[in-house]
């Protein structure tokens, strides 16, 4: 797999209290097989999809039990030099740049508009061995209450392009690199409870959108919004049974037509 631009989304995990619990949902819902727990790095667990390496669930370190949360990871060749601009330009950095043996150097961060990301950079694993095919990774948006901080902070730290959508009922831009489109940010507004902090929402890929919300549904995950059609699929956005929000899509069932962006 080619090392990829930096910036590009290239990993996913969670940690949960009942891990067990998760590997049954997942593997209900995406259809996730998983891995030999490692031992060495806290119980972390890959899961996969068709035999691709996709995610990765782990239990919570002493200390860090809470809400689980799904953590999306950008592509770095320095994952250093990566930390230093995150503080630069006014995001925080909660763990400092660690290597994780030889697969890599990690690190996690909170953007200035709150929402929680990761660093990766790549050594024996380099990320996602497939996208956008059932039970992979497909498509990620930075939910926040403040893009007038998010969206400078996110062209500083990473090499991005940014477009607007031109439609006035709706604050969303996309974010490129390299010519590709890899990341979208969507305003908060009053339909989120105050409560709701910033976050980064992770769509993975199902090859029937309906029926893949059934299913988590049927085992105690939580409906939030959908299922609906666009012009980039039909979507759904869940909360497994342990709290953790995520979306589902179908990439082949779209309707209506792409909006029109516009250059920042």
């Amino acid at each position: 797999m080619a090392v990829q631009a930096e910036g590009t989304p290239c990993w996913a995990d969670a940690m949960f209290g009942d891990l067990e619990g998760a590997k049954r949902f997942y593997g209900a819902v995406l259809g996730w097989t998983f891995g030999e727990s490692s031992s060495e790095y806290g119980g972390y667990t890959q899961a996969y999809a068709d035999g691709k390496a996709v995610a990765a669930v782990v239990p919570p370190m002493p200390g860090q039990e809470g809400q689980p949360q799904w953590c999306l990871y950008f592509a770095s060749p320095d994952a250093v030099a990566a930390a230093a601009r995150i503080r630069e330009h006014g995001g925080e950095v909660l763990l400092d740049p660690m290597r994780v043996g030889d697969a890599g150097t990690m690190c996690l961060a909170r953007e200035p508009g709150g929402a929680v990301f990761g660093i990766w950079q790549g050594g024996d694993h380099e990320g996602f061995e497939a996208t956008a095919v059932p039970g992979a990774y497909c498509w990620a948006e930075v939910f926040t209450r403040e893009p007038e901080k998010t969206d400078p902070f996110l062209t500083a730290v990473f090499p991005y392009t940014a477009r607007r959508i031109e439609d006035d009922k709706v604050d969303f831009r996309m974010f490129d690199v390299d010519g590709n489109t890899v990341l979208g940010r969507m305003r908060m507004g009053d339909e989120f409870p105050p409560e709701v902090p910033s976050y980064v929402n992770v769509y993975f890929t199902v090859a029937d959108c309906d029926e893949a919300v059934a299913r988590a549904t049927e085992l105690g995950g939580v409906l939030r919004f959908g299922p609906l059609s666009m012009p980039f699929g039909r979507f759904a956005a869940l909360s497994d049974p342990q709290g953790a929000g995520f979306s589902v899509i179908d990439i082949n069932t779209t309707e209506g037509e792409l909006p029109s962006l516009e250059d920042d």
